[in-house]
């Protein structure tokens, strides 16, 4: 992937996750288990719109995503993906980077908040 744009997320532990760039809409490839974050760029910040874990073929294409019409009227533009092979470390990684990322929860967000 020589030449894609990477963007580093810190979670509220402080660990840096390092994730590859693509603009909507994107096509991945199927069997790549990993996280991704949904995203939009305001005053040149990047800000979750959805953090997630799963097959990134299915999780990275908006138009088949569970939360579609909330991503879009939130005006998502990118998706950021990386491999990550162990179910529990994308559960982990995906707790730590919305804790990190408020933004992320409805309202302002398409995550919904569990626990109340």
């Amino acid at each position: 992937m020589a030449g894609r744009q990477t963007a580093v997320w810190d979670g509220a532990s402080g660990k840096h996750y390092t994730y590859w760039v693509y603009t909507l809409p994107t096509g991945l490839n199927t069997g790549q288990n990993g996280n991704y974050i949904y995203t939009k760029v305001v005053n040149n910040v990047w800000v979750a719109m959805y953090i997630g874990q799963g097959d990134l073929r299915d999780r990275t294409n908006i138009d088949k995503h569970y939360q579609s019409r909330c991503l879009k009227s939130k005006g998502a533009t990118h998706v950021l993906a990386h491999l990550n092979a162990r179910e529990a470390d994308r559960n982990a990684e995906k707790t730590d980077l919305l804790a990190g990322h408020p933004s992320a929860h409805q309202p302002t967000g398409c995550n919904e908040k569990t626990g109340g």
